[in-house]
Order: C-alpha cells, then structure tokens, then sequence
C-alpha cells in the first residue's frame, strides 16, 4: 500500500511539473549597439528594462527574467540577448498590460547623455511566444 501511494505521488509531481514547464514561454530579443553606444546601451537595459522585470516579478507578471551580453562577432551581430520568461499563458496574454502599468509607475526613462534608444541599440531579431518544452 505504502509502494501504491508513493507511486501515485510521485506521478502526480511528475505531471504537474510537466505541465508547468510546457506551459512556459519566452520572448526573446537580440541587439546590436549602433554607434560605439555601449555604455549607453547597457545603461538603458540595466536601469529600465531590467528594472520593469524585477517589478514584473514581485508582481507575479513574470517568471523571469535574463539580460545577457556576448562579444558580437560575424556569425552572432549582437551584443545583448534579452529573454522574459512566463509561467503560463495568461502571463503572457497580459504582458502588454501589465508592461504599460509598470511603465507608468516607474516615472519615465533613464537615459545615460540624454540619447534615446533609437540613437543606441536596435533589436535586429525578436521572438515572441518561445515554447519551452
């Protein structure tokens, strides 16, 4: 009976972690700094993007979240991959919502010598709905 029970247990946690990891998805984007930009770059995603996903996630919005940087070269043109990760669909259908609410608390842009992120980064690939599996 003992067996029997763990079994069942053990199938059960089985499943469920199962369903929660299928259940997961990212958005991904790849950037490249234009004009020798970095420091201004980094800046902006240290100080906005990553601080509206620190928010996200003690809002439950998000799962979470990774900013990371590589040396760009010919076969990868990009400096920073940025990955958001959601628990589930309903996190991810709401992303829009919940991004523009955390937007407006946040008091605006932080700029590093006062140059936009069009004058700095440019996404030259984005993914959206990434199935994790």
């Amino acid at each position: 009976m003992k067996t029997l029970l763990t079994g069942i247990v053990f199938f059960f946690v089985i499943n469920t972690f199962h369903a929660q990891t299928k259940d997961k998805q990212s958005s991904i984007d790849f950037v490249t700094v234009l004009n020798d930009n970095h420091a201004e770059t980094l800046y902006y995603y240290q100080n906005n993007w990553k601080v509206l996903r620190e928010a996200a996630m003690k809002k439950d919005y998000i799962e979470s979240y990774e900013l990371l940087e590589i040396k760009p070269n010919e076969a990868t043109p990009y400096s920073f991959i940025l990955i958001t990760t959601y628990a589930n669909q309903n996190q991810y259908d709401s992303r829009e919502i919940h991004f523009e609410e955390l937007i407006q608390a946040s008091g605006g842009l932080k700029l590093l010598n006062e140059k936009t992120p069009n004058d700095f980064r440019k996404v030259i690939h984005g993914q959206d709905n990434v199935k994790h599996w």
